[in-house]
């Protein structure tokens, strides 16, 4: 028996609410396919199990998961899977793989369909219905860890202290409704470094995007009075906002203070565009998700619906996989535990079908939503036309699924038809290197396959030993980087990181040391292709394909094949140029201060205080060291010592 732990690292009474002592176990069978093998396997598990909740995971011969299910009890559910002639052939297949299974009770259903959504998110089990999207939502925070809080887009982990609003559909959505409440509340979006550092205004209190409270421009208490009026605006009290600026900007107007009236109208406009950018009406909504679906030969399309405080932040479409052989109704349930694993649930949850598990899945997303969550199918109303609404837009946006699916499998035809492949690419990798003469080289790597880029598979690679302006010797590097790292994780080539194509952004020489370096490696049975700006440098779209026998083709200019090949070699170029970027902006603000053992960023920022130039804590002497405010006299010791290595 193995205890594992259960529940996430940000809840830490997770192992109190998911295991129980002796809670978790796993049953090993033998290793070869067998649906027979797969029975005995479940029945040795199920003579152990008691009709408790909990959550059950099917492994095969390797130990991967290849399903997770939860239970209200655990014995009459896995039971089940010992009548096999009973289940349909999706999951005789799942049977016949497995040859394990690891058991998790919990204390209530509610539990186990929480650690169920989970765990999908965690194994990515083949037949789970999976939520493929590797997109955080973004939030609009509003910090409260300063006397003058800063308001900004926030992606992530929402550890920061303050108030979170969201969830926005996309970044553009955030990013207007961020510079409307900028005009609007005049609340400050800078860091707080650069805050402190301020002496004068910046260019945003010039714009009227600022109050500019770094330099005094407003007080801690008229600044606190643009925050709560920011809560109020952000929590659906946005008519009672309203109606207080215009007051305000009559009276200005009665007093012949024109100048604050027209700051004031400004305000009262950048209110009226956040609300008139509204594309549907949620009158009478407060904070509400809805969910549509639709389902059109054999692939599912959900769209959602965010309303906060009265206000449609966006909306998304989401195309569910592993769907084949489930309800409806089951694939509904699944997708929004799993959805609500990373984002708060809203206290209204409308849906477009009504679904068994309705009242278990709102009581395990009650403590998210911080009280009683409520999930209805609306039949009149304002409610009614929204989700109608979204019901449209799930079936026109599945419908431009579909049809992109058809012209990229098309494409992928013509892929492997014009570099000779066996079978369609399933994963395509693209390598370029960005640097200027030489300095600060980062080769990139990114990732395609049938349904798109896989971002979270991209690589960069910092270049250490091609120093000079040389590409191929940095292109050898990157290979034989990148390839000997999967030959030693992978080398029986099961995990799927194995390209099936190689595409490098260059010409004959780029081709012929990535060729080169991949015959060293021992690897004969990868498909490389490079591609070059052809004549007049590409002006004209044609572009040069380089073969690794020394062939080249060319494509017909208005071909969607070249459209395509050309968008994976500009999007490993902007990976690249990034990447390149990114690690130019740290050297240059780099200091010499920083590679000295013991001194980080407090003790760095007292000596440049101090003494005004790295060069001159350099030239201090240790007496002078010792005078530093913050500096310890074994602090000082270190830092002499390390200027002054001989003595």
């Amino acid at each position: 028996m193995a205890r594992i732990p259960a529940g996430r690292p940000d809840l830490p009474k997770g192992t109190e609410r998911f295991n129980e002592e002796n809670a978790t176990y796993t049953v090993r069978g033998t290793e070869t396919p067998d649906l027979q093998a797969g029975v005995e396997v479940i029945r040795d598990t199920v003579r152990t199990l008691k009709p408790r909740p909990g959550v059950y995971r099917m492994q095969d011969a390797r130990g991967d998961v290849l399903y997770v299910g939860k239970a209200r009890a655990l014995k009459n559910r896995v039971a089940n899977y010992t009548q096999w002639e009973r289940l349909p052939s999706r999951l005789q297949r799942m049977v016949s793989q497995t040859r394990s299974m690891t058991i998790v009770t919990t204390n209530s259903e509610a539990e186990a369909l929480l650690l169920e959504a989970q765990l999908i998110k965690r194994f990515r089990p083949p037949y789970n219905v999976l939520l493929r999207d590797d997109k955080s939502f973004p939030f609009i925070l509003l910090r409260a860890d300063h006397n003058f809080p800063r308001l900004m887009k926030h992606r992530g982990a929402r550890k920061a202290k303050g108030n979170y609003y969201g969830p926005f559909a996309s970044a553009g959505s955030v990013n207007t409704t961020v510079n409307a409440l900028q005009k609007l509340f005049l609340l400050r979006s800078c860091t707080d470094s650069f805050f402190s550092r301020r002496d004068r205004p910046c260019l945003l209190y010039q714009i009227k995007r600022c109050s500019a409270p770094c330099v005094g421009r407003i007080d801690e208490e008229g600044y606190a009075e643009l925050v709560r009026e920011a809560k109020d605006f952000l929590g659906g009290r946005s008519s009672a906002v309203q109606k207080k600026i215009e007051t305000q900007m009559a009276e200005a107007a009665e007093n012949l203070d024109f100048e604050r009236a027209a700051m004031l109208r400004d305000r009262l406009r950048a209110a009226t565009f956040i609300q008139g950018s509204q594309a549907i009406n949620a009158e009478g909504m407060d904070n509400a998700d809805i969910f549509a679906m639709a389902c059109k030969g054999g692939h599912v399309g959900i769209q959602a619906f965010f309303i906060r405080g009265g206000q449609n932040w966006g909306h998304r479409a989401f195309f569910p996989t592993h769907t084949e052989g489930l309800s409806e109704e089951e694939i509904m349930t699944s997708f929004l535990a799993q959805f609500y694993e990373e984002v708060p649930p809203a206290r209204t949850i409308l849906v477009d079908r009504e679904l068994p598990e309705a009242e278990l899945l709102a009581e395990a997303l009650r403590e998210g939503a911080g009280g009683r969550v409520e999930i209805s199918v609306p039949q009149r109303g304002n409610r009614r036309n929204l989700l109608a609404q979204a019901t449209r837009n799930a079936v026109e946006a599945l419908d431009r699924r579909l049809a992109e699916r058809s012209t990229q499998a098309k494409v992928m035809s013509e892929l492997a038809e014009f570099l000779e492949l066996p079978e369609l690419p399933q994963r395509i990798e693209v390598y370029d290197n960005s640097h200027i003469q030489g300095t600060k080289a980062v080769g990139a790597m990114v990732v395609a396959g049938p349904e798109g880029f896989l971002k979270g598979q991209y690589r960069k690679f910092n270049i250490r030993q091609a120093q000079s302006n040389d590409d191929f010797a940095m292109m050898r590097e990157v290979m034989a980087r990148r390839f000997a790292r999967v030959m030693e994780e992978d080398p029986d080539r099961e995990n799927g990181m194995w390209p099936d194509l190689v595409l490098i952004d260059g010409g004959k020489g780029q081709m012929t040391a990535v060729r080169e370096t991949i015959d060293e490696l021992g690897i004969e049975d990868i498909a490389l292709i490079a591609i070059a700006k052809g004549p007049h440098h590409g002006r004209e779209g044609r572009e040069v394909f380089h073969f690794p026998d020394g062939r080249e083709k060319m494509l017909p200019v208005n071909s969607p094949l070249l459209f395509y090949l050309q968008r994976l070699r500009d999007e490993v170029h902007r990976f690249a140029i990034g990447a390149h970027r990114a690690k130019r902006s740290r050297a240059i603000t780099a200091s010499p201060l920083d590679e000295i053992p013991g001194v980080g960023p407090a003790r760095k920022r007292a000596l440049l205080l101090h003494f005004g130039t790295a060069g001159k804590v350099r030239a201090a002497s240790l007496e002078d060291l010792q005078r530093a405010p913050g500096v310890s006299a074994a602090v000082a010791q270190t830092i002499y010592d390390f200027y002054h290595p001989a003595g």
